[in-house]
């Protein structure tokens, strides 16, 4: 009896043993393809026009940020300029992604606003359908407080990327300055970049000096793109536009 009680006891576990095991796989397998269930594919939105992005977006349950606007002569406004994350990325349900997008060609020209009051200019900025940018102070006791002293991009610009304008205002004597707008240096001659930017304490790194390749000679009547000179500057960091205060390091990548 003893015998026969242990074997019927052993085969009630090895039971419990497997129904157990099934329990614990099928909650695995449950976890998986709830975990897998909510992961998506990030589609390809680049070149979409903004709604159907969203549509798109909001079909995958995904939410469509429009992070940035740039102006764009190959991309038609409205329609999306860049994504992140890129297309294919594997993401969760509810993920963001952000785009830029594109304005077209710029049409609006850049007013002058160097000499009026702060508060004029960003109301002619906006007339013009620009947005303010970055606003810094510094300090000059010969003009009035408020006064536009310098801007970025400069009136009547062309090309430029961005629907803004930043602007650097007139501050009292007594105020410390609490940056600058960094201006764009591109195609400057290094040393004269560098003296520019020590006149205001702005510290620059070593600079980093590349090759840069002759463009070829254009066939046709393709417009012939000018050399670049030695010793100019090709890139820098941070880019025109941005606020910088003597804390900060610029730098600059030079053509050899």
């Amino acid at each position: 009896m003893n015998r026969q009680f242990l074997l019927k006891l052993f085969r009630m576990a090895s039971l419990v043993m497997v129904l157990v095991a099934v329990a614990l796989l099928s909650a695995i397998a449950t976890m998986h393809f709830a975990i897998h269930g909510a992961e998506v594919q990030v589609p390809a939105l680049k070149g979409m026009t903004v709604a159907d992005a969203r549509s798109q977006a909001a079909g995958m349950g995904l939410n469509l940020n429009v992070d940035n606007r740039y102006y764009s002569g190959d991309v038609a406004a409205g329609h999306i300029l860049t994504q992140s994350p890129p297309s294919g990325t594997v993401v969760r349900r509810e993920w963001h992604v952000r785009v830029a997008e594109s304005l077209g060609p710029q049409k609006v020209d850049v007013p002058d606003t160097v000499g009026t009051d702060q508060r004029l200019a960003a109301l002619e900025l906006r007339r013009a359908g620009l947005d303010v940018g970055v606003i810094a102070r510094f300090p000059d006791g010969a003009t009035a407080e408020g006064t536009v002293l310098s801007q970025d991009p400069p009136p009547h610009a062309q090309g430029i990327e961005r629907p803004s304008v930043s602007l650097l205002v007139a501050a009292p004597d007594t105020e410390l300055s609490d940056g600058y707008v960094m201006p764009d240096l591109t195609g400057l001659p290094v040393v004269a970049a560098q003296a520019q930017l020590a006149a205001v304490g702005i510290k620059t790194a070593t600079p980093v000096f590349i090759d840069v390749p002759v463009a070829a000679v254009g066939a046709g009547n393709a417009p012939l793109v000018p050399p670049v000179a030695p010793g100019s500057i090709i890139a820098q960091q941070p880019s025109a536009g941005a606020r910088v205060d003597q804390t900060m390091q610029v730098n600059l990548t030079v053509a050899k």
